[in-house]
């Protein structure tokens, strides 16, 4: 214990500024000092733009498949958490999974991008290059899962129907334009000034998609009387369950030994909150908007304890 408290509260401080944020951001939105409309612009910028700069400066200048020869276990590694998750929550929910179907995406996908930058930023700001180049790999796994599974399970519209353009979202575009630019070495004959202006704009990306993450979560409906039971469950599940297997498995492989910053990685992804594309499907393509933006306030709540716990727990057991 005397060792447990210094590290949590030091972890736990570093990232606070980041659920202030997006905590300042849910109430100007709920006041309505932050319109709908503004949420819709700051997200549509986010997702279209500055992330997608950031994905693809960062991979052209970072990216190096000889050194990071193990880049393809990234990808590879989100679909195995994802299956992870939604196993635990099929077997949690199994007696009534046919009415339930719809918890299944808030624990097997989580927020790869929008709440794990910040935090890396905070956490590892020497390091800061190398942790978002794990997660824009993590994310090209993550992103076809996203608009895939997450329409399936947490609406009422098969994603069938979208077909496969669907998938190929901005930053997944981004994401593999990024890997292939990298492998032929176009930074070499890319115009320097071009790609300083895609990186001023991807410099955005941290600030922008913390702030309209808040905004997001600021304008979703709530009703904890009806479906405070299952937000419990779901957080139970998916802030501590998913990550202690995680961390069972990198225990088990000696992954901190040689990658410290890689197992934090994992740690931190496994913890993260569900992704808030689930609320926008829902919003989208029509689903119990009242059920999935309860249980998603009440785990990001909790999140900004149990993250901080988890990768403290991990620190701990890995040394």
């Amino acid at each position: 214990m005397a060792a447990f408290l210094p590290a949590f509260w030091g972890t736990f401080t570093a990232i606070l500024d980041i659920f202030l944020v997006v905590a300042a951001a849910g109430v100007l939105v709920r006041t309505n000092v932050v319109t709908q409309a503004h949420v819709t612009g700051l997200t549509a910028a986010t997702v279209n733009v500055f992330l997608p700069a950031l994905i693809f400066s960062n991979l052209v200048t970072m990216f190096d498949p000889d050194a990071l020869s193990f880049w393809w276990v990234l990808p590879l590694s989100a679909v195995a958490i994802t299956a992870i998750g939604l196993g635990l929550a099929a077997v949690a929910f199994g007696r009534r999974l046919s009415s339930s179907r719809n918890l299944l995406p808030l624990v097997g996908l989580q927020n790869a991008g929008y709440l794990v930058l910040p935090v890396g930023l905070r956490l590892f700001p020497d390091q800061f290059e190398t942790f978002a180049l794990y997660t824009f790999l993590f994310i090209i796994g993550v992103n076809p899962l996203l608009w895939s599974l997450g329409p399936l399970l947490a609406t009422n519209r098969s994603q069938g129907k979208r077909g496969w353009r669907g998938l190929m979202t901005p930053p997944l575009v981004a994401s593999l334009v990024g890997i292939a630019g990298a492998m032929v070495g176009c930074e070499r004959w890319m115009p320097s000034v071009v790609l300083n202006a895609v990186s001023l704009m991807g410099q955005a990306t941290v600030p922008v998609a913390t702030f309209a993450l808040g905004a997001i979560l600021g304008g979703v409906p709530c009703c904890l009387r009806d479906h405070g039971r299952d937000a419990l469950q779901v957080s139970a599940l998916k802030l501590t369950a998913l990550p202690a297997i995680v961390m069972v498995v990198l225990r088990g492989i000696g992954l901190a030994q040689q990658h410290e910053l890689l197992a934090q990685f994992f740690v931190i992804q496994a913890a993260s909150a569900p992704a808030t594309g689930i609320i926008l499907q829902v919003r989208t393509y029509g689903g119990d908007e009242r059920k999935i933006g309860s249980i998603m306030l009440v785990t990001y709540a909790l999140c900004s304890l149990t993250l901080p716990l988890c990768l403290t727990v991990w620190r701990l057991v890995s040394n």
